[in-house]
């Protein structure tokens, strides 16, 4: 049974091409991404201020942004495919109704990827419990990290200390 007030949601198919490096996760698109249709759609959210001081573009449109993503051998998706949620908040999502993406298919598809970045702890935490041990031992060969959420909720970090988290994703991928 849903509550009242809380959606049901499902997330977005994953901006990757064959040529993608490191994948960065998130967990679920916020109400405002969900609304925009787009990853990371919230305005204050700092994913793409981030990726754009990183590597020194500035692209004006999502579809620009996307573009910008790919060329640079980055792929973007959450780990959660589907769950239930009051509002935007990871706190507010409903576990018991967490369905997760297809790993196995994903990386067996795209095997250039060696590297995964979670934005933000619950996604680490969700993909350690719910997806890594379906994972093993076929793609022991991925590396991890976890970098601090862009997510305007995580106010602890300064733009300037995120963007020096960050740099990681520069630093692992090779055009």
């Amino acid at each position: 049974m849903i509550e009242v007030g809380v959606d049901h949601i499902k997330g977005f198919s994953p901006i990757v091409s064959s040529h993608s490096q490191v994948l960065i996760l998130g967990s679920m698109p916020s109400e405002a991404s969900l609304i925009a249709n787009q990853y990371y759609g919230h305005s204050r959210n700092a994913f793409w201020p981030i990726m754009c001081v990183l590597f020194d573009e500035h692209p004006a449109s999502y579809n620009q942004r996307v573009d910008f993503l790919i060329k640079n051998n980055i792929a973007v998706w959450d780990v959660l495919q589907s769950c239930s949620r009051l509002g935007s908040l990871d706190s507010n999502i409903r576990p018991e109704t967490i369905i997760v993406n297809n790993f196995v298919d994903f990386f067996t598809e795209y095997k250039e990827i060696k590297q995964v970045f979670f934005n933000g702890k619950l996604a680490e935490k969700v993909y350690q419990k719910r997806v890594l041990p379906r994972l093993m031992p076929y793609f022991s060969y991925l590396e991890y990290q976890c970098l601090p959420s862009t997510s305007p909720a995580n106010a602890a970090l300064s733009f300037k200390q995120k963007i020096d988290a960050w740099q990681a994703i520069k630093q692992s991928v090779v055009k």
